[in-house]
């Protein structure tokens, strides 16, 4: 009669439970990048062979450019980042009145006819950093958000945050976005 031969196993039962301890580990300690990007709605395509390009006084253009170095220019001057924000509201908001409230009596930006006509063009060269391009991108969204909170809060009571979706449109209509990268006319 042979004799059987008991090999000794490894129980395997609690590995289940130590690959699901090492999956919880990793997913709590790895970081998970976000996606970094700017959130913009494109306009509607312009049918084929129709100019839809209305004609934009030059006024109501504030030329912002970030050259090679990554030195921001409005209207050929030479500004800091955080002067940006400022500036581009005064544009905004002026509705013609050329006395700027952040200027200090240095008239660095013409004024816009209202805040419906004015349009702000913003172009870099090749050499602009990705990072200040989103600074500068920033800094001009700021200066809409705030804005139209102040508007908000003027007409409605209540800040842009809390407004019904009727409300809300009114102040985009107010204030609305216009950002240009393209050669303004």
């Amino acid at each position: 009669m042979r004799r059987l031969q008991f090999r000794p196993e490894i129980n395997a039962g609690s590995m289940a439970d130590i690959a699901f301890l090492l999956l919880i580990f990793f997913l709590v300690t790895a970081t998970i990048s976000t996606d970094v990007g700017i959130n913009r709605l494109l306009p509607k395509p312009c049918p084929d062979g129709q100019d839809c390009s209305p004609p934009i006084n030059e006024r109501n253009i504030l030329q912002v450019m970030i050259n090679g170095k990554d030195q921001i220019m409005v209207e050929g001057n030479l500004v800091k980042l955080e002067e940006l924000k400022d500036l581009a509201k005064d544009f905004l908001d002026n509705n013609g009145d050329n006395s700027c409230s952040y200027c200090h009596g240095e008239q660095l930006v013409s004024s816009s006819d209202n805040p419906g006509e004015a349009v702000i063009s913003l172009q870099n060269m090749k050499q602009t950093t990705y990072k200040q391009y989103v600074a500068v991108q920033n800094e001009l969204t700021k200066a809409y958000n705030e804005l139209r909170n102040e508007y908000s809060i003027n007409t409605f009571g209540k800040s842009k945050d809390n407004l019904t979706k009727v409300e809300l449109k009114t102040v985009k209509d107010a204030y609305p976005f216009k950002l240009s990268e393209a050669e303004t006319r």
